[in-house]
């Protein structure tokens, strides 16, 4: 239990550490006479290096430990957060959310690490509460990033870079290794391991296969995270252009969004999966989140638009820690963290597809298109749901 307190901890402060920066993004960019679809791009660019690194972060922890591969990962944070803080080009800012986005491929490292320490009936639990953690930070970083802000544009980023620093000095040592033999000769003998498949097999049985237990969970996840991306990409821009929301006032969603999800993870999430089951759960997460995007048009008032919003953190407070906690269930054992990293692949490229086709079509065909469309694509996987059963896949 103390090693799942210090590795909530550790996600707490890096995901503090991003959102500071994040809903700043568009902003910067936007003073730095950036067009719509250039910030779908930029976005996009933190998401497409995760994407080439979550596998690859999966199998380095399967071999030589969590630990590591979360460290570094932490370091990488706070070289990205320190070019964020001295961007004066888009150029820099591009450059930020790539190594940021190497750094962030660790998250699938971070669920191997909850499966590693947590029996297989309290994982969704204990993968909430890492949720919660970090949508705490979630939650408290916009406030600081704005006040940092009232310091100069620097602020958000280097604030931002030394908080990382000190996350990663707490975890160089507080937070043990998870997984006993995993150090360098133990990775070896699971490399020659001829039950294990490579990271090219697994992408390929996703794909070719995308019916079987894990490839449909995985398919569910990534579509899932389509849509939520998709809002998450034009959010800034419309609260901009319809409500006039600045630097200064954006935290206030963003805590308010971040509070709804903190509460759902770490004190609701546990007493639902206790009473519905991972399954039903990541149906009804589906179906509110689904609902939560297609209505975010419709509310003319700041107040009526916080509470349409808070349909979305209840809907992904259900939804991903169900499918993640389904996935480690079925994965197997020596593979669980590139099972993981591959989840974490499928979902990069949604996160990179988003804000590509959402800020695209916001700069051309409306501000209330995007959401719309993404509540449509979040409709889709609620009913993919209904194919998973409960009795084949909660079984440990």
């Amino acid at each position: 239990m103390k090693r799942l307190w210090v590795l909530m901890a550790t996600a707490f402060v890096d995901m503090l550490g991003f959102a500071m920066v994040f809903p700043l993004l568009p902003l910067y960019a936007l003073r730095l006479d950036a067009a719509e679809w250039v910030i779908g791009w930029m976005i996009a660019s933190f998401s497409i290096a995760q994407l080439a690194s979550s596998p690859l972060w999966g199998r380095t922890s399967d071999y030589f430990g969590r630990r590591f591969a979360i460290l570094v990962g932490l370091g990488m944070s706070a070289v990205a957060f320190t070019i964020f803080g001295f961007a004066v080009t888009i150029g820099m800012l591009f450059l930020s959310r790539i190594v940021q986005g190497l750094g962030g491929g660790t998250t699938g490292v971070l669920q191997a690490y909850v499966a590693d320490v947590t029996e297989p009936k309290d994982r969704a639990k204990a993968l909430g509460w890492v949720s919660a953690a970090t949508g705490a930070g979630v939650m408290i970083g916009p406030a600081i990033g704005s006040l940092a802000f009232s310091l100069g544009p620097e602020a958000p980023g280097l604030v931002a870079a030394g908080l990382c620093l000190v996350n990663l000095t707490f975890a160089w040592k507080l937070l043990p290794e998870s997984r006993t033999g995993s150090r360098h000769g133990a990775g070896e003998r699971e490399a020659h391991d001829p039950e294990r498949r490579s990271i090219r097999t697994m992408m390929l049985e996703v794909l070719q296969h995308p019916g079987r237990e894990v490839p449909q969970l995985i398919w569910i996840y990534a579509a899932g995270m389509l849509g939520f991306m998709s809002m998450t990409g034009v959010l800034a821009l419309y609260l901009a252009s319809d409500f006039g929301i600045t630097e200064e006032n954006i935290w206030v969603f963003f805590v308010y969004v971040g509070a709804i999800g903190v509460i759902m993870r770490a004190v609701m999430l546990g007493k639902l999966v206790d009473w519905l089951g991972e399954v039903k759960l990541m149906r009804v997460g589906a179906g509110l989140l689904a609902l939560g995007l297609v209505i975010i048009p419709l509310p003319h008032s700041a107040l009526a638009m916080g509470l349409v919003l808070g349909l979305v953190p209840i809907g992904t407070a259900c939804l991903f820690p169900a499918v993640s906690a389904l996935v480690t269930h079925r994965a197997p054992r020596k593979q669980l963290g590139q099972t993981l990293g591959v989840q974490q692949a499928f979902g990069g490229m949604a996160r990179v597809i988003a804000p590509l086709w959402s800020t695209a079509v916001f700069g051309a065909l409306g501000a209330a298109l995007p959401f719309y469309i993404a509540g449509a694509i979040v409709g889709v996987v609620w009913l993919l749901t209904f194919r998973v059963h409960p009795e084949e896949l909660e079984a440990t």
